[in-house]
């Protein structure tokens, strides 16, 4: 698989990861087997970065990532996970050392690890990005060794922008997708001038560019595309990228048409987001083995022509744009 320097880490990544929310929780049952077997078939598609969080399960997807570290034979693999998201997230207060440290050292006792790979802060309420205290908290924790270095996750370029900006700050989660085209403009060549690597979250709007769905598609009760809808849990860009679901279903349609033979639509989808400059790794999640498999396949597509990325663009600009382009 290509690889690609995640900015100030300096760790040579497979441009396709592994997002590891759904092996935790919030996107249907998973049992434990089928989680390992869909890191194991990630993994042995070349990916070797998979992205985490404290909260997945409550620790559950960190727990399976280290007991499939330790049982499998496996080459060098970057585990990202975040933290902040166990206090209050409209609480900037929350955003201590002392929580920090406790919530990091949570993630290295659930990874079975000394210092963490990277630890991104998960989107945290705005004004975070802007405080001093929360940097210096971070350092405080790469000096102690707990940490190897830091990023950010954020829900708005703006969040992104102004966190950038500090030197120490070595990546940028992003949700960036076909549907949620904001950061082409101006944060992915603000990254790239500052050296911050970008992993692009949520790339195929919550399953919607797989053009799997239809309007009579239904979500299990534990899923978050049926409970989180209008936001009711998080921030409703985190679902289905912000797009109304019946649009969303309408647009993917018209994207599944400009689908390469042989290829899937997520595919496409995800090659569209390998070709945007600044991009370091993008980490669709997998709830089974053959997702995981497929996804990584993505890699070996060839770049998108101009034809093609027109036509996505259209697509954005008639259906998506009006709904969510100023929101995030």
């Amino acid at each position: 698989m290509e690889q690609r320097t995640l900015g100030k880490t300096g760790y040579q990544v497979g441009v396709v990861g592994l997002g590891a929310w759904q092996i935790g929780a919030d996107w249907g049952e998973v049992n434990e087997d089928d989680a390992l077997d869909t890191i194991g078939a990630a993994v042995d598609s070349g990916v070797n970065f998979i992205d985490t969080a404290d909260v997945y399960g409550d620790g559950r997807s960190e727990r399976l990532i280290r007991r499939f570290l330790g049982e499998r034979s496996h080459g060098p693999i970057t585990v990202a996970t975040k933290a902040g998201r166990r206090a209050d997230p409209f609480v900037a207060e929350q955003y201590t050392i002392d929580n920090l440290r406790a919530w990091t050292d949570r993630s290295r006792e659930n990874l079975g690890v000394d210092t963490l790979d990277l630890v991104q802060l998960h989107c945290p309420p705005t004004a975070v990005y802007s405080m001093d205290s929360v940097y210096e908290a971070m350092d405080t924790l790469v000096q102690e060794k707990a940490v190897a270095h830091y990023g950010v996750s954020v829900e708005t370029v703006d969040e992104a922008l102004t966190a950038i900006i500090r030197s120490q700050v070595a990546t940028v989660q992003v949700i960036l997708n076909a549907f949620r085209q904001k950061p082409l403009e101006r944060l992915l060549p603000a990254a790239k001038e500052a050296n911050v690597g970008i992993i692009a979250r949520v790339p195929l709007a919550s399953g919607l560019l797989s053009g799997k769905y239809d309007e009579n598609t239904q979500f299990a009760a534990n899923d978050h595309r049926s409970f989180n809808r209008n936001g009711e849990s998080f921030d409703v860009g985190e679902t289905f990228a912000g797009v109304d679901y019946a649009t969303g279903v309408r647009a993917a349609r018209e994207i599944a048409k400009l689908t390469p033979q042989g290829a899937t639509t997520a595919q496409l989808a995800l090659r569209w987001i390998l070709d945007q400059d600044g991009v370091s790794v993008v980490i669709p999640g997998a709830r089974n083995a053959d997702q995981a498999r497929s996804n990584a396949a993505a890699e070996q597509l060839a770049p998108l022509g101009p034809d093609t990325l027109r036509a996505i663009r259209e697509i954005y600009d008639e259906h998506i744009r009006p709904l969510v382009h100023d929101r995030w």
